[in-house]
């Protein structure tokens, strides 16, 4: 066989091989696409810190202070060893819970039995600060993958208000934070 046949015949063998990773890639069932490292999709959708009523730390009171989380892809994610935190370290640990995809599950602070769409942190005390408070979401990694805050002076050159809370999302394509404000001056009372 000559020097250049060769070469070709490595060439070719090369492209078939790309090809095949590239099909074998494509037939991946999109679950397993969704399921890659920095490929989560789920966001902090809303944040209630200021329960309403009085802050009297009665179980209902503290089941009135939530944050939810939103799964925007369409297939199930396993948030086990996941967790949330607020600024000051308190974290909420997930533990053997599979978000459905398209689904929304809100996280209380107080007491109750988990549910599909409801889990409890247990707690006996209030976790998010009504005034200002940064609620981050990481994977089972510790890679930040969401964060909410409120009551802070925004950044990025753009205007902000003390009463304004900042969305920052993490999806780890490009390692470029996107930054919307959001004005939900009804959740943050406190």
């Amino acid at each position: 066989m000559s020097a250049s046949a060769s070469v070709t015949a490595r060439r070719l063998a090369a492209a078939a091989l790309a090809a095949g990773a590239l099909v074998s890639v494509a037939a991946l069932p999109a679950s397993a696409a969704d399921h890659r490292p920095g490929r989560e999709r789920v966001e902090i959708s809303a944040v209630q810190a200021d329960s309403p009523g009085r802050d009297d730390r009665s179980n209902r009171s503290l089941n009135q202070e939530w944050v939810e989380l939103t799964n925007t892809t369409r297939h199930a994610i396993n948030l086990d060893g996941w967790t949330l935190e607020d600024e000051s370290g308190k974290i909420y640990t997930f533990d053997d819970y599979r978000l459905a995809g398209r689904a929304t599950v809100r996280i209380h602070t107080g007491v109750g039995r988990d549910t599909r769409t409801d889990l409890f942190q247990d707690r006996r005390a209030y976790v998010w600060n009504n005034d200002r408070d940064t609620a981050t979401l990481r994977n089972d990694d510790g890679r930040l993958v969401d964060e909410e805050s409120w009551g802070h002076r925004r950044h990025h050159g753009r205007s902000g208000d003390e009463g304004s809370w900042g969305h920052h999302r993490h999806d780890g394509r490009s390692g470029h934070e996107g930054s919307w404000g959001h004005h939900r001056h009804g959740d943050f009372r406190r």
